[in-house]
């Protein structure tokens, strides 16, 4: 047997019965007449008491005798099974797993620390059972290893000085990570009959170590890229002032006013701070 069976056992609440009137009869008997029957009564009753099952919903127990798997019961309620059978519980309900923040390497080698949110249940009662030895410290184990393995396939981030940029990264593709890792996480949990609802990342960060580093370096980024924006800005509005200029014919201005006004125009749209302008109450020439 190698697949999960579905069993539908007793009811239970008749073999409850049963339990409850042996029982009791067995005291009469013994109160009121002496009757050594008491005995053989008692003992029945405890025989069918070993034997009743309750099942939560969600839940299931799954059935040995001696060892030989017998089947698995899935549906809610009490029911009454072989009182030599060994009943173990497996529940079916989603469970959450948080998994500690581990320190791994991402594509480029740089050290990070990562932690994954898994939603998971069981789906196949045997295989839960019987394929591993422990399935909840399974989970565990094969999850850390998956994130091991997923945060060493992209990088944390893309900077502009690197010469080959991914078009994945840990920090900005959330949903496609965020797949991989469940796929991942699916195809080493599936010998244990689990199923993975959801799986994404926690935590992300540098490593304490690099953290100070890769924040400077993302800050010079973020200015440069600033930069370029604004002088690209302002070549184009000088551009368009050049040219509104001619246009109109307001003024007429030769190659060196061109320059010296190029340059006013260049430094006031990007200095940092704002420019204090000095008014000239001369001609164009002093």
């Amino acid at each position: 047997m190698t697949n999960e069976k579905i069993v539908s056992p007793l009811n239970g609440y008749f073999m409850l019965f049963c339990f409850l009137l042996l029982f009791f009869g067995g005291i009469f008997l013994l109160i009121n007449t002496g009757s050594l029957w008491f005995i053989v009564a008692i003992v029945i009753a405890l025989i069918i008491a070993t034997g009743l099952v309750l099942v939560n919903p969600n839940s299931s127990r799954v059935l040995l005798l001696f060892g030989k798997y017998v089947g698995t019961i899935k549906s809610n309620g009490l029911y009454w099974v072989n009182p030599l059978y060994s009943k173990r519980k497996i529940s079916l309900r989603a469970s959450n797993f948080d998994s500690e923040r581990l320190k791994v390497n991402d594509k480029l080698g740089n050290p990070v620390m990562i932690s994954t949110i898994l939603v998971w249940r069981v789906t196949d009662t045997y295989r839960a059972a019987f394929d591993v030895d422990d399935y909840k410290n399974f989970v565990r184990v094969q999850t850390d290893a998956a994130v091991r393995k997923l945060a060493s396939m992209y990088p944390y981030d893309n900077f502009a000085d690197e010469d080959l940029e991914e078009d994945i990264t840990l920090r900005s593709s959330v949903n496609e990570v965020s797949e991989n890792l469940e796929k991942e996480v699916q195809e080493r949990l599936s010998m244990a009959g689990i199923e993975v609802l959801e799986a994404r990342i926690g935590y992300l960060a540098y490593a304490q170590e690099i953290a100070n580093a890769m924040l400077k370096r993302q800050q010079a980024t973020a200015i440069v890229a600033a930069r370029h924006k604004i002088v690209e800005g302002a070549v184009s509005m000088v551009e368009m002032a050049l040219a509104e200029l001619n246009d109109k014919a307001i003024v007429d201005l030769d190659e060196e006013r061109k320059a010296a006004m190029v340059s006013n125009l260049m430094v006031v749209l990007c200095s940092d701070k704002d420019a204090s302008p000095i008014v000239n109450t001369g001609t164009l020439n002093h």
